[in-house]
């Protein structure tokens, strides 16, 4: 679990985007949209496999 210290100098908007980097460093975001629903071992791999295909049409283009 992420939590941030607000300190007496520091302003609410700088501690929650200091918790919102905390978060995202950590995973948690992502993972909880992975976990939102059960996906098939068949759906990971095709998502798995898109997302290769993608990424290596963008560095064979760019």
């Amino acid at each position: 679990m992420s939590e941030v210290i607000i300190h007496d100098d520091e302003n609410f908007e700088r501690a929650l985007k200091r918790f919102k980097k905390k978060c995202e460093k950590a995973g948690i975001l992502s993972d909880l949209r992975k976990h939102r629903h059960y996906e098939k071992p068949s759906e990971k791999r095709k998502r798995k496999l898109n997302t290769a295909q993608r990424k290596n049409r963008r560095t064979r283009h760019g």
